[in-house]
């Protein structure tokens, strides 16, 4: 391809992209589904008010479209007002920065909003074009944050992969820590326990008792799923977020208009006492990932929130031969579930060289830490040592 060809613009609205022309990108062919890249979750989050200016998230996505104003690449791009919905924590950042005089925000972050999700933050197809391509999305992020004066541009929960390409054209590179499951092809729930120690394997059933007593607990995906289910599961959610810090980002019609979408991407998970739900769980299908979102109660019990998101979702994933578990951000607790500590990525542009110099310098030294720390979580996980 040429190398003069194509043009990238800014489009502040979801709504004015063709799905299947995002989605293209977004999932393309060989590549592994993510249903937060879809243009079906994104513009739900726009249209029911969670994204949107009023709430700190103005969209201004990229797109780089070819001769035929066909898209050929993108990027989910917000200028943000704060920095609330991310987790990626960087307030220590804008403090010192306003500290020192400085405007850190807006900022532009090239993320799924909500989402602590791993996945490509550069959409292209596979192909000669790939990287080239990516480099132009990033060029066209960075340029908008400069000739709006923003303080930076930061690209979270990216890929391995793509990690490696910002950090080639000269982005910070920023490493934390989630917990994931993985299939070990097990047959069932008990082929995964038969995996553990002795001890760790009596206290997983043992919780598993205990949670389960009295309840009965359903799967639910596509046309399954009905507005009362979400009427139960928005009461949760509203009461998980009101008991955290922050505040409940989603509203209830983001909740139908995913429904309404993208039914068959998604399991509800419902503990019931005498069919009237009493905690649930939220959870996206991926092609090889089921992702844990969202979960809440208004019964608590004893080990209900472990069996409700880890095991309930474990149970799924063997079932239908998923890969991965991903249960969200944080949570050391799930280490002893059986999910093992890996390492997530994101990137960073700072203007600012002062800035720049010293978060590069901080984030030199947290690297290190998370890789040790995983190191050492990792030889604790409850699974059998191999002692040959």
């Amino acid at each position: 391809m040429d190398e003069t060809v194509f043009k990238a613009r800014i489009v502040t609205e979801m709504v004015e992209i063709d799905p299947a022309a995002w989605n293209a990108v977004a999932n393309p062919a060989g590549v592994a589904f993510d249903p937060f890249l879809t243009w079906e979750f994104l513009e739900a989050l726009e249209s029911s008010g969670a994204a949107i200016p009023e709430t700190g998230w103005s969209p201004c996505h990229v797109v780089v479209e070819d001769p035929n104003d066909e898209i050929i690449a993108a990027m989910p791009l917000y200028a943000k007002t704060h920095s609330q919905g991310e987790f990626v924590f960087d307030h220590s950042w804008a403090e010192a920065y306003q500290r020192a005089g400085g405007q850190y925000f807006p900022k532009l972050l090239a993320a799924v909003p909500f989402t602590p999700v791993t996945g490509r933050r550069l959409l292209t197809k596979p192909g000669p074009d790939q990287i080239r391509l990516g480099n132009a999305l990033v060029s066209a992020a960075i340029q908008v944050a400069a000739q709006n004066d923003f303080s930076s541009l930061h690209v979270n929960f990216v890929d391995p992969v793509q990690a490696e390409q910002l950090d080639e054209l000269g982005l910070l590179i920023r490493n934390d820590q989630q917990f994931h499951w993985r299939n070990d092809n097990y047959e069932d729930f008990d082929g995964f326990l038969a995996a553990l120690s002795s001890s760790k394997r009596k206290n997983l059933r043992k919780e598993r008792a205990k949670a389960q007593a009295g309840l009965t607990f359903k799967h639910l995906t596509g046309e399954d799923i009905k507005e009362h289910h979400w009427d139960a599961f928005f009461e949760f959610y509203m009461d998980t977020g009101s008991r955290k810090w922050g505040y409940p980002y989603l509203n209830r019609e983001t909740f139908s208009l995913l429904g309404e979408r993208m039914a068959e991407h998604i399991l509800l998970v419902l503990a019931c006492e005498d069919d009237i739900p009493i905690a649930g769980a939220l959870n996206l299908i991926g092609s090889e990932t089921l992702y844990g979102r969202y979960w809440g109660c208004t019964d608590p019990r004893p080990f209900l929130h472990f069996e409700t998101c880890y095991y309930q979702a474990i149970d799924f994933a063997i079932a239908n031969k998923l890969a991965v578990v991903e249960a969200g951000a944080q949570g050391g607790h799930k280490l002893a579930r059986g999910y093992a500590p890996v390492t997530t990525y994101s990137a960073h542009w700072i203007a600012h060289k002062g800035l720049r110099e010293a978060i590069d310098d901080y984030l030199a030294r947290e690297r290190q830490a998370v890789e040790h720390e995983n190191a050492y979580l990792t030889k604790r996980t409850p699974f059998k040592k191999d002692n040959s």
